[in-house]
């Protein structure tokens, strides 16, 4: 009797030992809570004419007006560019997830229609362990003018344009935001005298100074490298490449809605126009005054 109670013990003490053995491992496997995403850097995707990395909750819907004047060259002549003919783009976009959105719109100069995409790659965290949230960004146009703007040998493929954009944005803090963004803008077909591919780099921030309203700047500069030219270098010369398109403005932005009035350089809305046509210049007084809202819709 003594023997099976003296092995019932032992029997219980490991069962004890082992049942305390794993939840110790259960302890020492448990994972890290998740990290929390910091809060978007911008308070839309959309900056001027730039995207941003900022997408709105999956299941989104997002309505976008662009509205650019034209240049304020001739002063009171044309209302500082206000009876000017201008450029307008309407725009549609859909998060599919919470890091992607897709979209549509329709632009009045060359009857451009485009086909978005943008995935945020990582996202910057509250605890800093991933500094800057890292977004991929394409546009493709499709240009509706005439066939007869394409040349003898026309073919669809030569309205297609492509703009390729990776953005890296900061929230520094509750204030300012920063990001950069490099890119590869590519078309099918060109005017005589323009590059098929540019390469250009983007640099935009926000400083916000109440809780609805921020000043806002960009700038996409365009940069001339002989390598991917179709010209040569004394052609180069004397070619008249793109310049860089500046902005500055003021957002006001709600939950909901996101409001800029600014002044650019570039008549052009979708990017790949801005980086590869755009021949005005911002400090020679080629300023074009533009308007851009957005509208939020949850499902």
């Amino acid at each position: 009797m003594k023997k099976i109670y003296r092995f019932s013990i032992l029997l219980l003490s490991a069962v004890l030992l082992a049942q305390s053995s794993v939840f110790a491992q259960d302890e020492a496997v448990e994972e890290k809570p998740k990290e929390r995403p910091e809060r978007p850097a911008f308070e839309s995707g959309l900056l001027f004419d730039n995207a941003t990395t900022t997408i709105p909750a999956a299941n989104t819907l997002e309505m976008v007006i662009q509205h650019r004047f034209g240049s304020v060259e001739n002063g009171i002549t044309d209302l500082y560019g206000i009876w000017a003919p201008s450029n307008i783009r309407l725009g549609l976009n859909y998060s599919i997830l919470d890091n992607l959105v897709v979209g549509v719109g329709t632009t009045k100069f060359n009857k451009m229609t485009d086909i978005q995409a943008k995935y945020n790659i990582v996202q910057q965290t509250r605890s800093n362990s991933i500094p800057v949230t890292v977004s991929v960004y394409e546009v493709v146009g499709i240009d509706g003018s005439p066939d007869s703007k394409f040349g003898v040998n026309y073919k669809f493929s030569n309205r297609i344009s492509y703009f390729t954009q990776v953005i890296v944005a900061r929230r520094f803090n509750s204030k300012l935001s920063l990001m950069v963004a490099p890119s590869f803008t590519h078309y099918n077909s060109t005017d005589t005298l323009v590059d098929h591919d540019r390469i250009a780099l983007t640099v935009a921030g926000r400083y916000k100074f109440s809780p609805q309203s921020s000043l806002i700047i960009s700038g996409d500069f365009p940069f001339r490298i002989q390598g991917i030219s179709e010209f040569s270098k004394e052609a180069n010369e004397t070619i008249s490449h793109p310049k860089a398109n500046i902005c500055i403005g003021l957002e006001v932005a709600t939950s909901t809605h996101a409001f800029h009035i600014y002044a650019g350089t570039s008549q052009g809305i979708l990017p790949q126009e801005n980086i590869l046509y755009n021949q005005n210049e911002f400090f020679k007084g080629n300023i074009i005054l533009g308007l851009n809202v957005t509208r939020l819709w949850s499902f």
